[in-house]
């Protein structure tokens, strides 16, 4: 495929980050919701979960890159993986690095030789330093996928701080890259007009991830290795929330499995003082969870799947690039292009939003393979947004053979012709019906019986084409038992795309 342009950060952003916390001018949204909050669930639920920039933006792009990329086997377990007898990863890393006894994890940290004499660490460097990694062509890459917002895994479960932190010394500042990751991140991705999220996965860091490890023997080895006992244990996760709120100013905050196992107090002071901070800034924030929170003030996640039907209040799901791993490995396999597409087109209709994962390598490049599926995404919904952003969950999700969703762990998959998603506009005076794939000469939708919508107001019947903000007008659709049937221009499709959406179009709100 051909290269992403590429171009280098400024020098000066780089010194900044690699010395400190970067800052960030607020948006210019003003915050919605009470103009405070105290660590309390009576308090903290009165917080509007789901702002309006998040339900218009419906996708993002997230990524698990860190020192668990460096070994490139098994998946982002491998730290936890590499110390259970038996297992894959464990037998890998003993041919591989020697006994994780005499050849431990933070040694992809500090820098060791394998068996092969070959220095490993994780160091990504800047291209301006001669490296690979350049924040600024992954941020083009993420806006030309179409993504609305994006940000890194700030933490995953093996308790390496991604930025410049003041409470855990096992970072990328003080060691390996010597660059805060998160700051130049968050420069970049909000340098292409996107939101920036930032994902914590360290809930589950000190409650069985690391509970192979021997027991060691020094402060600074427990920390990375969850052995500080229950109270320090739950401050550090709150501390370390702290300085990515203060540093980074997050648009959205993401969190993995295990926060009903944090302390609640500590849980209650981190929604607070997020809360509160984004009122300071005048803008409105998004929590997540999976467990540990509620729907009242933050939004549910499914990992890799979501709802059979529509679902209320406002939800999203994680999936990621890959079946396989969230992280790169060598001979990591990938989704087709058009089953994330079906699926985030399904998802949308449901009314929820998708962050897909991807998975770099260790020296900061984004693998071709993943970069054209990112850009097929970006083709469908460069052409054909207008039925996704901004858009709402009408009354009926769809129609169709292909069942997606219905819990966590489903993943995406294809749909057919004859599988059809609804959304409407905001104002609820365009309905739109997508088609995933081209049903031939004639489109019928069989939900869209006179019992269901009423044509008596109907203005048009356009198909979105293949270029932005153009349509082809279709014949004014004719309507029985069996449904709505629209004449298409041809009976095979006019362009290619992996969906095609008609636009319906009311003088008034979408009668039915």
């Amino acid at each position: 495929m051909s290269p992403i342009n590429r171009r280098t950060l400024l020098a000066a952003a780089g010194t900044a980050t690699a010395f400190g916390l970067l800052r960030f001018a607020p948006d210019a949204a003003a915050t919605t919701g009470p103009s405070s909050y105290t660590p309390t669930w009576a308090s903290v639920d009165q917080h509007p979960p789901a702002p309006t920039w998040f339900q218009d933006a419906k996708f993002g792009i997230y990524y698990h890159w860190g020192v668990f990329s460096v070994p490139a086997y098994g998946n982002e377990w491998y730290p936890r993986r590499m110390y259970i007898s038996g297992d894959s990863c464990n037998t890998h890393h003993v041919n591989t690095y020697g006994s994780p006894t005499a050849w431990p994890y933070h040694n992809f940290i500090n820098g060791a030789n394998d068996k092969s004499g070959h220095f490993t660490q994780f160091a990504p460097k800047l291209v301006s330093a001669g490296g690979k990694f350049d924040p600024t062509a992954w941020a083009q890459l993420f806006k030309a996928a179409g993504a609305k917002f994006a940000g890194p895994v700030a933490e995953h479960h093996d308790g390496y701080s991604m930025w410049n932190s003041q409470a855990n010394e096992w970072n990328s500042v003080r060691t390996g890259p010597k660059l805060d990751l998160v700051g130049l991140h968050g420069q970049a991705i909000r340098g292409q007009g996107l939101k920036f999220m930032c994902a914590l996965h360290h809930a589950y860091h000190f409650n069985g991830y690391y509970d192979h490890v021997p027991a060691q023997s020094t402060t600074t080895l427990k920390k990375l290795y969850g052995q500080l006992g229950t109270t320090a244990e739950n401050q550090l996760w709150y501390d370390k929330l702290r300085e990515v709120i203060d540093g980074y100013q997050p648009d959205l905050i993401y969190q993995d499995f295990d926060l009903s196992r944090v302390t609640e107090s500590q849980r209650l002071n981190f929604l607070s003082y997020y809360y509160n901070k984004a009122v300071s800034w005048n803008k409105d924030v998004v929590a997540t969870y999976k467990d540990g929170l509620d729907n009242r003030g933050e939004v549910f996640d499914y990992e890799r799947g979501g709802p059979a039907g529509l679902l209320t209040p406002y939800w999203e799901t994680d999936d990621s690039i890959s079946s396989s791993s969230w992280c790169y490995t060598n001979g990591i396999g990938y989704y087709a292009a058009k089953a994330i597409l079906h699926s985030i087109i399904d998802r949308v209709s449901k009314g929820g939003t998708t962050i897909l994962n991807i998975a770099p390598m260790a020296d900061g490049t984004i693998p071709a393979g993943q970069q054209s599926i990112l850009l097929t995404i970006g083709d469908y919904l460069g052409r054909f947004g207008e039925s996704i952003y901004g858009t709402r969950a009408w009354s009926s999700y769809g129609e169709g053979p292909t069942k997606m969703g219905g819990g966590s762990f489903t993943g995406p998959k294809p749909g057919t012709p004859q599988d059809i998603r609804f959304t409407r506009s905001t104002d609820s005076k365009v309905l739109y019906a997508t088609a995933l794939g081209w049903q031939g000469g004639t489109m019928t939708v069989s939900t869209l019986t006179s019992s269901r919508l009423n044509l008596g107001t109907l203005v048009s019947a356009q198909l979105l084409n293949n270029v932005t903000g153009s349509y082809l007008t279709l014949p004014r659709p004719t309507q029985d038992s069996a449904g709505l049937h629209f004449t298409m221009p041809s009976a095979t499709a006019p362009f290619n795309a992996l969906a095609y959406v008609v636009k319906l179009t009311f003088s008034g709100p979408i009668p039915g």
